[in-house]
């Protein structure tokens, strides 16, 4: 499995998405402002993921 990087933008959960800030090594620090969905959501503006629970959508988000 392929590890995201900084800039990526990922999947995960019930297709949530989100760009990857920081790769660290069992995880991903994710950004979710990156949804334009993101304040109906009411969710943190980041969270953590584990490598094994999300898929690369995107190389870079920018």
């Amino acid at each position: 499995m392929k590890k995201a990087e900084v800039g990526n933008v990922i999947e995960f959960k019930a297709g949530l998405q989100g760009v990857v800030e920081k790769v660290n090594e069992n995880s991903v620090i994710v950004d979710l402002t990156y949804m334009n969905n993101f304040r109906d959501l009411e969710l943190d503006q980041r969270t953590v993921i584990n490598h094994k629970n999300y898929k690369i959508v995107k190389e870079t988000a920018y």
